[in-house]
């Protein structure tokens, strides 16, 4: 069995990262489920994935360059699977130890400083332990930690297989 080449997978990554963010997205406009801080930030992390792939798909790189965006996938992966760690640790804490809820991103945008934003954005608040979806019980961080572990997993393999130039 011979394997896709290195500008194939790239691609189906890229492809991949837009199905999980057009998930987000419908989970969020058509389902009414407003995002967390911390979901959000995983929203980042997935499009620093697709587009790390769609630029190695595009620029088609040799052996150097397919080790170097394999890499770059899986540092995105790493954090993304962080911040999804962090938000089912949150999501784990009995109800007396969870942080107090903050406002919605978008107040807090349009009103406090943007370190305060940012710090939010990066440890999340009451908000993000909240439990609103499951599927095979397993919550949306759940599945994104799954995401992103695989994502980690194929930028390794990608940077690292055996494949003629």
């Amino acid at each position: 069995m011979t394997l896709p080449n290195p500008r194939t997978t790239f691609l189906l990554t890229f492809i991949a990262v837009i199905v999980i963010l057009g998930t987000a997205f419908y989970l969020e406009y058509v389902q009414g489920l407003e995002p967390c801080p911390l979901c959000i930030t995983q929203r980042v992390m997935f499009l620093g994935v697709g587009l790390v792939s769609l630029i190695a798909f595009l620029h088609s790189p040799g052996k150097i360059g397919r080790r170097v965006y394999g890499l770059l996938v899986s540092l995105w992966a790493l954090g993304g699977l962080y911040f999804a760690g962090r938000q089912l640790w949150l999501q784990s804490l009995p109800e007396d130890q969870v942080p107090l809820c903050g406002p919605g991103i978008t107040y807090m945008v349009e009103v406090f400083p943007m370190s305060e934003v940012i710090k939010t954005l990066l440890t999340g608040d009451g908000n993000c332990a909240e439990v609103k979806w499951t599927l095979l019980g397993l919550s949306i961080p759940g599945w994104a930690a799954v995401c992103f572990a695989g994502l980690i997993l194929f930028g390794i393999w990608q940077a690292f297989r055996k494949h003629p130039q």
